[in-house]
């Protein structure tokens, strides 16, 4: 068959996270847009990745297999038993049950996968044979939530060179393992299509999303009263990813609207005052206003009031 230059991949790895309910899958090319097709993290049931020379028809097949809970092993020899050019193909998927792993003898060198305690990396076309090796130490000894652990065994396998043809696209994608959870509902879904570092991007926009997550926690934690708590998850959000002025523009006015207006314009100047646009966040407040987005009365205009006298 042809070779199609747009759908090989390189390196990967699909886990799951038992501790924090969560699956993963994460991986990086050359080539652009990695992470349109190849891949499948589905809440509940799974994550899996196509690669080398990719079987796109892998991802709606292992789909209801997933859904079904079959043995990963079993899900995997279907998938190897329906593809003629198995031999050309790296597929790696993981459920409850475990991981399951497949290198085709064809695949170029350097070429190889490692199954793990509920994951699986593999890599492909490397410069080296040291890659799956840091990958996996990578993985297995980084601290912090799925996401980070993901993009941890990316950035080791770089550092061991990676594609023999060097760096373009990445992605990652993060469920979880909640079978309620909407099919499209996504804790993480990052993508860097085209970008001369584009592991280091990923870990960038990993850790935008991360304060995200952790600015939610705050703002349920305002809407139940506990105030201590939202001002220390506020706090930690912020410090994840400084410079981004919309987190404290949103903290600022939702305490403004639950009464705490001197806390919420402390927060929120800080936030924008170093932004050269920091005149248009202030009159974002009063179009919040005449939008009626509040829900305590005269809250928008107590915290420009407010704000006005932190600038002056």
């Amino acid at each position: 068959m042809p070779l199609r230059n747009d759908l090989y991949a390189t390196y990967s790895i699909v886990a799951h996270d038992a501790h924090n309910g969560q699956f993963g899958v994460a991986v990086q090319t050359h080539q652009v847009a990695v992470g349109r097709r190849i891949m499948l993290a589905l809440p509940g049931y799974g994550a899996l990745i196509t690669q080398s020379l990719s079987n796109l028809k892998f991802v709606p097949v292992a789909e209801p297999m997933l859904r079904l809970e079959m043995p990963p092993a079993d899900i995997l020899r279907a998938l190897i038993a329906s593809d003629s050019d198995e031999h050309r193909r790296q597929v790696a998927l993981v459920n409850r049950q475990g991981a399951a792993a497949h290198t085709g003898s064809g695949c170029i060198r350097e070429a190889g996968h490692y199954i793990g305690d509920g994951y699986s990396v593999q890599a492909n076309m490397m410069t080296c044979a040291t890659v799956i090796g840091a990958m996996r130490t990578a993985y297995e000894s980084t601290a912090g939530d799925l996401a980070a652990r993901l993009v941890a065994a990316l950035q080791a396998a770089q550092a061991e060179d990676g594609d023999i043809r060097g760096v373009q696209s990445a992605a990652l994608k993060v469920v979880s393992d909640d079978r309620i959870t909407h099919p499209l509902e996504t804790i993480y879904d990052l993508r860097v299509d085209e970008h001369p570092q584009p592991v280091e991007e990923l870990r960038r926009l990993t850790l935008i999303r991360r304060a995200q997550l952790v600015d939610e926690e705050g703002h349920a934690a305002l809407e139940r009263g506990d105030l201590t708590l939202s001002l220390a998850l506020f706090e930690e959000a912020r410090r994840l990813t400084p410079g981004q002025e919309e987190l404290a523009f949103w903290q600022g006015f939702a305490l403004a609207d639950r009464g705490y207006v001197d806390a919420g314009a402390h927060i929120l100047w800080q936030g924008i005052a170093p932004d050269n646009r920091a005149g248009h966040w202030l009159e974002l407040i009063a179009r919040l206003a005449e939008c009626r987005l509040n829900t305590r009365e005269g809250s928008p205009e107590a915290l420009l009031a407010a704000v006005n006298r932190l600038r002056s």
